[in-house]
């Protein structure tokens, strides 16, 4: 079967565009061991689109063979943080974000949080009220 020769450039690009965004680390803040759960199955996604992740939770366990930390180990180089806690659970992280200087905090559904938005913005960290998920299916990531 022949198929156009502007079909091959696509999947070219599309290789392309997938091998630059494989360099962003994404923490994953909220991750859990559970299949169940969208702090899991982001995980899952993050790795199928080639991207690096660290992650974070409050219980022990791992998605993919990778480990859930249950402290804040030093991090360094982390271009997105995406959040899958609630509001009222992510007082005790803003300085810990903040200091990871990241490019972007995303809020996923539920997590949007107006307070840290604000002290994001001053950091020049770009706050996000989006899903992950969603953003990864329409190649927004």
């Amino acid at each position: 079967m022949n198929l156009p020769v502007l079909f091959f450039e696509e999947i070219n690009y599309t290789c392309i565009f997938v091998e630059y965004y494989a360099a962003m680390k994404t923490l994953v803040i909220g991750a859990s061991p559970n299949p169940d759960r969208y702090g899991n199955i982001v995980v899952k996604k993050l790795l199928n689109y080639g991207n690096e992740v660290v992650l974070m939770g409050s219980k022990k366990g791992n998605v993919e063979g990778i480990e859930i930390f249950i402290n804040r180990p030093v991090q360094e180089n982390v271009h997105s943080v995406t959040l899958y806690l609630s509001m009222k659970r992510q007082k005790d992280w803003y300085d810990y974000i903040v200091e990871l200087a990241p490019k972007r905090v995303i809020f996923n559904p539920g997590a949007e949080n107006a307070e840290l938005s604000a002290i994001l913005k001053e950091e020049n960290i770009e706050p996000v009220n989006a899903c992950t998920l969603t953003m990864l299916s329409l190649a927004l990531y």
